[in-house]
């Protein structure tokens, strides 16, 4: 009875065993892997993916999808970028505060068009999303003129690249401002997601959209409002890319929303719908991050890296598969 409660507290907790598992491979492969240094470096890295998984995790829950998440960061970055510009601000908190703010209505309204789409039109999500990544992706590179913006203030880049607490050995700081912005928007829709009378509505609708009807839930209006949620941590995520390097470019973000429902969907989020956490998620944003940080540090090849990230893709649809098979 013990054995089989201990299996099962392993199988419950797979993505925890398999992070704890790589940390200690990768340690004992190079020792720099460990260093304060690298583990500060491991948590900026996570931290776009956090972000972007954060609200992806709210539309795989509807068992459905969203694959242009990172043509829309790319928009919201270069938007933010030429509002700042063009508004000639110095003060880094107020740059800070437009930053935000082009990210919350700029991607809440990339997020509005989705869901509208999807909920009152009836398009398929993955057909849907498919489109849109092309055409956020073209309107880019319209908006930007094709390349970078750029001569933008210091203080732009102060949220995706700034440091907190000096020291001697950490002359630059410590803690990444990234970091602390990440653990507030993970925290804020964490919360949304399993403490509100919304969240429930969530999943109900991920679960069986036909009774969640008749129990009188609008499940067109939860549809829409995952689909902001969706587009405003896309665009969150695009004003910190943009501020990591200091300009708004339009190949920001591609590639982006493969990891972003790979981390999703190791953390345990079903893609057929109805059960999901964004906290479990950060679990699986880890272990992409310890991945490509691991064989950084081993000089494995980056191509080598994608396949490794697509091979975790498909072992984790696998066991969701399998998952829902023993349920059945």
């Amino acid at each position: 009875m013990k054995e089989k409660n201990i299996k099962q507290l392993i199988t419950d907790n797979i993505v925890i065993v398999v992070l704890i598992l790589l940390v200690v491979g990768f340690s004992i492969g190079n020792p720099t892997f460990l260093k304060t240094a690298n583990v500060i470096n491991l948590f900026g890295q996570m931290c776009l993916n956090a972000i972007l998984a954060t609200g992806l995790t709210y539309v795989i829950i509807l068992g459905g999808i969203d694959i242009s998440v990172g043509s829309s960061m790319a928009i919201t970055g270069i938007l933010a970028a030429q509002v700042v510009l063009a508004m000639n601000m110095q003060a880094t908190p107020v740059i800070m505060l437009i930053q935000i703010l082009v990210g919350l209505v700029g991607g809440a309204l990339i997020g509005l068009f989705i869901g509208w789409l999807v909920a009152y039109r009836g398009l398929v999500p993955m057909i849907c999303t498919l489109a849109l990544m092309q055409a956020f992706r073209g309107l880019a590179y319209i908006i930007s003129g094709g390349g970078p913006v750029y001569g933008l203030p210091n203080g732009f880049s102060v949220l995706g690249a700034g440091r907190l607490i000096q020291t001697e050995s950490f002359k630059t700081g410590i803690i990444p401002v990234i970091v602390l912005f990440t653990i507030a928007v993970v925290f804020i829709f964490h919360i949304i997601l399993t403490k509100t009378v919304f969240g429930r509505h969530v999943f109900a609708v991920g679960s069986n959209p036909s009774v969640a009807h008749m129990c009188g839930i609008n499940t067109k209006m939860v549809t829409l409002k995952c689909h902001m949620i969706c587009g405003i941590t896309a665009g969150l995520a695009g004003i910190v890319a943009a501020s990591k390097v200091n300009n708004g470019h339009p190949a920001t973000g591609d590639g982006y929303e493969m990891f972003a429902i790979a981390a999703t969907v190791l953390g345990g989020t079903s893609l057929a719908g109805g059960s999901g956490s964004v906290a479990r998620a950060m679990f699986g944003c880890a272990i992409i991050a310890v991945i490509n940080n691991g064989m950084t540090l081993m000089e494995i090849s980056a191509y080598w890296q994608k396949v490794v990230i697509g091979a975790i893709i498909i072992l984790a649809v696998m066991l969701d598969m399998a998952q829902k098979g023993k349920e059945e």
